[in-house]
């Protein structure tokens, strides 16, 4: 199989850390696990330094001085993971919310359909999330039919965190000039590979609302991906895209 790596940004989730690796890593695929972790008040760093005995070679650690974005987390974590060689990158939640076992749909997505980018998707049969509030429902629902209009993507969850890139994309993308740090970061990440004519795939999920821990969710990242679609709608018109052909199987 494919050398595969998920990207896990952390900050205070030492309620649920230590379970997730240990779903991730009795999953048939194999996958190893980078955790960028932003210098955690509640020792999750150290909780993920007790497990690395036992996942020698396969689970890392980055520890960042200080809380700088989730955007910023996912761009140290795919550099990382480049130089390291994976070919497929994936990015998730540290909270449950994405279901580990999903993981294995959106890998064999890429692998066996041959897609560039496989986006675990909330919206694209129906709205399948569990356990939010409906506002929050009807504002992340209506941002992405948003997006969808502003930038043309034919895809139904603009904002979705739970993605496997394969590397070609993220080499294609320069990361250094990504913009972003909250639900833009997503938006412009999607935007780009579109823009670049990578092949790219929606896989329904269920999304389900942390039981553990706090929600780092806030007013700003909404606000910044509303009026982030228009600065990346117009860049978009003053920039040439690199066309892609579809890579071989």
């Amino acid at each position: 199989m494919k050398k595969s790596v998920v990207i896990i940004p952390t900050y205070n989730e030492k309620e649920n850390i230590v379970l997730l690796l240990q779903k991730i890593f009795s999953l048939s695929i194999p996958l190893d696990v980078i955790i960028i972790d932003d210098n955690s008040p509640d020792g999750t760093a150290e909780l993920v330094r007790n497990l690395q005995d036992k996942y020698p070679e396969k689970l890392h650690l980055e520890v960042r001085a200080e809380k700088l974005g989730l955007g910023t987390a996912y761009i140290h974590g795919f550099k990382v993971a480049l130089n390291m060689g994976y070919e497929y990158i994936f990015e998730m939640d540290a909270d449950f919310s994405h279901n580990p076992h999903d993981l294995k749909r959106l890998y064999f997505t890429c692998v066996k359909n041959n897609y560039d980018v496989s986006i675990g998707s909330r919206y694209v049969k129906g709205v399948n999330v569990v356990n939010w509030p409906m506002g929050r429902v009807l504002m992340s629902y209506c941002a992405s039919i948003y997006v969808k209009f502003i930038t043309g993507m034919d895809i139904s969850d603009t904002t979705a965190g739970f993605v496997c890139y394969h590397r070609k994309v993220l080499e294609t993308i320069n990361l250094d000039k990504i913009r972003f740090i909250g639900y833009a970061f997503q938006i412009e990440m999607k935007f780009l590979a579109w823009k670049h004519g990578f092949r790219i795939k929606e896989v329904p999920i269920i999304f389900t609302d942390r039981t553990k821990g706090t929600s780092k969710m806030s007013k700003g990242i909404f606000r910044e991906a509303i009026f982030g679609v228009i600065k990346i709608k117009i860049g978009s018109l003053f920039t040439n895209y690199k066309a892609i052909a579809n890579r071989s199987v």
